[in-house]
């Protein structure tokens, strides 16, 4: 058991923040600013993604699109 906690303290130490060529998913400044200034510069970066055209629609819009479709079709069978 005392390898374990060895390991994780290895592991979770500021020196050994690359683990097997991962990088961290954010940065020190980015633990250290608010929740509300991460949200916002997310929002300011799906804003430029959007003026360049690499816009996505939502998952849920496409599964109401493709129920709809469904259920068009199906009352054309049933009804036709």
């Amino acid at each position: 058991m005392r390898g374990w906690v060895g390991y994780a303290r290895g592991i979770m130490s500021e020196q050994n923040h690359h683990v097997h060529g991962h990088t961290p998913e954010r940065t020190a400044e980015d633990v250290k600013l608010s929740w509300g200034e991460r949200r916002r510069n997310k929002i300011y970066a799906e804003i430029e993604r959007n003026r360049r055209g690499e816009y996505t629609v939502p998952t849920w819009v496409l599964a109401v699109l493709l129920g709809l479709a469904v259920a068009a079709i199906a009352a054309i069978i049933i009804c036709g």
